[in-house]
C-alpha cells in the first residue's frame, strides 16, 4: 500500500499549463467586474449580461468579459452591459 496522499479531481483547464479559462463561476466574474456576485446574479436573470445554464448552475463565459473590455477600450467609452447584451446574444429561456 501506498503512503501518497489521494488524487484529487482537476479540471480540465487546471491539467493544460497555460490554457486560460473559457468560463467563469458567477462568483469568479463579479469579482473581476468589482461587483457582488448577487448583482451580476440580478443581471443575468434580467437578461443584462450574458451567461451559460447547465442543470441549474450558471457560468460566465470568459468571451463575454473579454469583449466587454475591449469594446471599452477600443471605443474610450462605458459599455452599457445591459444594451451590449442584447444585441449580442440570444436569449434562451429554462
Amino acid at each position: 500500500m501506498s503512503n501518497a496522499p489521494p488524487r484529487r479531481a482537476t479540471t480540465i483547464s487546471a491539467s493544460i499549463p497555460d490554457t486560460p479559462p473559457r468560463f467563469y463561476s458567477v462568483a469568479e466574474a463579479a469579482a473581476m467586474l468589482g461587483m457582488s456576485a448577487m448583482t451580476l446574479y440580478r443581471a443575468i436573470n434580467a437578461g443584462e449580461f450574458p451567461a451559460v445554464r447547465i442543470r441549474g448552475r450558471l457560468i460566465v463565459p470568459a468571451r463575454a468579459i473579454d469583449a466587454i473590455v475591449d469594446l471599452a477600450v477600443a471605443e474610450h467609452t462605458v459599455v452599457d452591459a445591459a444594451g451590449w447584451a442584447s444585441r449580442s446574444s440570444t436569449r434562451v429561456e429554462r
